[in-house]
């Protein structure tokens, strides 16, 4: 593809010198090491490293031209200079490979906690009904029948446009982080259908307050086809104010909430598993395949998704009891000793509420609680999460989480001053992992829940004394129980 093409609607502070237009370009790469012969070089300034310092290395590795914010004179190629980098790296990309979201049917889903199973939930329904998809989340990614792993929860654009146009399946969902959004990831993507979960504490050490950490995930319905719907929980507070702002923006808006007033109305519970809908003059039972009252609000989200998307009422509510749920999302496993123990990726304050209470609600004879903090991460939400287990545990091992750069002595510290704060004779530090979990699993009895969270599905980052790579791993290994 030409230059001038490859350009198309981009902003640039200069127009491109007509002696550049018709420069074939034959691949984009924003990685100075991966530029070759008749590549267009985009510099991105991240966190870590800035891509400005790696032009002359992209050039020297055959770069045809090279696109960048900060002026850059006397380079033996082409510059674009453009106003935002990481944003022009989107939008080139979606025109490098013919703008793929527009040929396929998008679903992405955001919120602060709830995203990979409804993911995962209404990949089972399209499935079921006959679809193929792609799915690109935290777990993994999976394109074609192949599973690749997934660093991020949203990758980058150019990684992103490249999966959407190497897809061959019909219906492709995506996981929508707040970074992802802010950071340009899904630039030049378009969307069929977005789903609202819920916004609760977390992340604010990175967008400082929860009215940005909103505005980063509203900024995803901007995103919507013309034709797109939006799908929003109003019983969230932050939903409610998300659909008062999409009304008359967006359109198709479909609200689900406990008020008669939205367009899915949860009229309440019967039988124990099944919530009572109400939705265009009639009544239905909304079946869940999984415990606890935030799975009740996934699964009526990706009912209403999926709906909206052209599947039948009656297909959805039907495959609905067949799904297996989702890998470190509330994994129960039966031990030796009659016990029980669950395995969740919960780390905020509310995600530990649905956890517990929902180990609760099964009828855990006593709830022990195993969990940390995430290190260099909002540390204000830490006392709200201490508070949580205290109040609805009978007994929690506060133990490590991922370190990241903060110190095993600095995290113990935190772990004791919050510990004392509470003065909680229910809590006890354990700071090595594999040794809290084997604790816990020691002083249970039949009855008895071990709930471990905020690794979920994930590898540990750090060696701890039994050898181990993950809870369920670890669980496993000192049940005596296979792999």
């Amino acid at each position: 593809m030409n230059l001038q093409l490859l350009l198309n609607r981009i902003p640039m502070i200069h127009p491109l010198p007509a002696q550049a237009a018709e420069i074939e370009i034959t691949g984009i790469t924003d990685n100075s090491k991966l530029a070759d012969s008749g590549s267009l070089f985009v510099a991105v300034k991240g966190f870590c490293d800035d891509g400005h310092e790696y032009i002359r290395s992209a050039i020297q590795h055959g770069a045809a031209a090279i696109v960048g914010e900060q002026p850059q004179p006397s380079l033996p190629v082409p510059y674009i200079q453009v106003p935002d980098s990481r944003k022009a790296l989107g939008q080139i990309a979606g025109n490098f490979y013919g703008n793929p979201s527009g040929r396929k049917k998008v679903i992405g889903v955001t919120g602060t906690n709830g995203k990979t199973t409804t993911s995962f939930l209404l990949k089972h329904i399209f499935e079921q009904n006959g679809y193929t998809c792609s799915l690109v989340g935290t777990l993994h990614i999976e394109v074609n029948g192949e599973i690749l792993p997934s660093g991020n929860t949203t990758p980058n654009a150019l990684v992103l446009h490249k999966l959407l146009a190497e897809s061959r399946d019909e219906v492709v969902i995506m996981e929508v982080s707040s970074h992802g959004l802010v950071q340009h990831r899904l630039e030049g993507i378009q969307f069929d259908c977005c789903l609202f979960m819920n916004l609760h504490r977390d992340h604010l050490d990175y967008h400082g307050t929860m009215e940005a950490y909103f505005k980063s995930k509203s900024m995803l319905f901007d995103k919507l086809k013309k034709d797109g719907t939006a799908v929003v929980n109003t019983d969230d507070y932050w939903g409610e104010k998300l659909a008062e702002n999409l009304a008359g923006r967006v359109d198709r808006l479909v609200t689900i909430g406990s008020n008669g007033s939205n367009d899915l109305h949860i009229l309440g519970f019967r039988k124990g598993d099944c919530l009572l809908i109400e939705e265009d003059g009639g009544q239905a039972e909304l079946c869940s395949p999984m415990k606890g009252m935030h799975n009740f609000y996934n699964t009526a989200l990706a009912y209403a998704a999926a709906k909206s998307q052209g599947i039948p009422a009656a297909r959805i509510l039907d495959v609905l009891p067949d799904f297996k749920g989702v890998s470190g999302r509330f994994e129960v496993t039966a031990l030796p000793n009659g016990a029980t123990a669950v395995i969740d990726y919960a780390h905020t304050a509310d995600a530990l509420h649905y956890c517990l209470t929902t180990a609760k609600a099964q009828g855990a004879g006593r709830l022990i609680h195993v969990f940390g903090f995430r290190g260099n991460r909002d540390e204000g939400k830490r006392a709200d999460m201490l508070e949580v287990s205290a109040k609805i545990s009978d007994l929690y091992i506060l133990t490590s989480d991922d370190l990241n750069s903060e110190t095993a002595e600095d995290m113990l510290k935190s772990l004791e001053v919050l510990n004392n704060e509470f003065g909680n004779e229910k809590g006890m530090i354990i700071p090595d992992r594999s040794l809290a979990i084997q604790r816990a699993l020691e002083i249970s009895n039949a009855g008895d829940w071990i709930v471990i969270t905020g690794k979920g599905h994930e590898s540990y980052k750090q060696r701890f004394q039994l050898g181990t790579n993950s809870d369920r791993e670890t669980v496993r290994s000192i049940s005596g129980l296979p792999s």
